[in-house]
């Protein structure tokens, strides 16, 4: 277990969705959880302006999940007080045919993170290992084979300043029905829907396989995997706003040591400036 409501993953045992709760509530009703959260996305939102000011690092959040885990929900809850001047957020759809003409990390990295910004991908590079491995359009020897390019890319942008947080929002098969059937109930949802939501629920095992033996050969110490308990979304956000704000809060003394010497220097200058007026 992580510090925090989420379960880690590192690499060394084999992840189980199977045998993790996405309905528990950690010891926590609603109104304790929505308080907890909140002192939680004003951290996240100061340490995000640090990371920004700095700009001496990057942050990665990873969020996968089936349709209606929650993903758009997290992105609003858990990052309402960042600064859309240093963040953005990028959805992964089906690839275009020029995207399938080149390697699958090919826009993935055109989208990675640069320094003192924190990117969050709506999907990611992980539908490239799930979504035709189930669909049956590549082979077991070419998904196979990504897992470890995946982990280079990964580890390429971790040795290179990139914090990451992977997030895998666990929801159980009947709380995805019951969110797509309450969009289908309003209007004002229905447009998230599509044909193939529904059809993806046939295979819902073979999503569940997908996605235990994705997250155990690409959990590592650089870029572990927190399955986050989802059926609650309250307990949800929590889970994630503390996965991140566990991710960034080492690095603070560093920024504001950055931040102190460059304003440092810059005083020195304008101290020049005006006793050279």
């Amino acid at each position: 277990m992580a510090k925090g409501h989420a379960v880690r993953a590192t690499g060394g045992a084999a992840v189980k969705l199977a045998k993790i709760d996405p309905a528990t509530n950690g010891g926590l009703d609603k109104e304790q959880g929505e308080a907890a959260l909140a002192p939680l996305a004003a951290e996240i939102g100061e340490l995000q302006e640090l990371l920004f000011a700095a700009r001496e690092q990057s942050v990665l959040v990873v969020l996968q999940g089936v349709d209606a885990s929650g993903k758009d929900g997290t992105v609003r809850a858990v990052l309402h007080d960042v600064n859309p001047a240093g963040s953005r957020v990028v959805s992964f759809k089906a690839p275009t045919p020029h995207e399938l003409a080149h390697d699958f990390l090919w826009r993935i990295h055109q989208q990675a993170p640069e320094f003192g910004y924190l990117v969050v991908f709506n999907r990611s590079h992980y539908e490239d290992v799930l979504v035709p491995r189930v669909r049956g359009s590549i082979d077991e020897a070419v998904w196979r084979e990504r897992y470890e390019a995946i982990n280079a890319f990964e580890r390429l942008l971790a040795r290179n300043g990139t914090l990451l947080l992977k997030a895998y929002l666990h929801i159980s098969e009947e709380e995805q029905e019951e969110r797509l059937r309450a969009r289908e109930a309003d209007v004002t949802k229905a447009w998230k829907l599509k044909a193939g939501d529904w059809l993806d629920r046939r295979s819902w095992q073979a999503f569940r396989a997908a996605y235990d033996d994705a997250l155990t050969a690409t959990a590592t110490a650089e870029a572990p995997w927190h399955v986050v308990p989802a059926d609650r979304k309250w307990f949800r956000n929590l889970a994630v706003a503390e996965a991140l704000v566990d991710l960034l809060r080492p690095h603070k003394d560093r920024w504001l040591e950055t931040l102190r010497r460059r304003g440092e220097a810059e005083l020195i200058e304008i101290q020049k400036l005006r006793g050279g007026a």
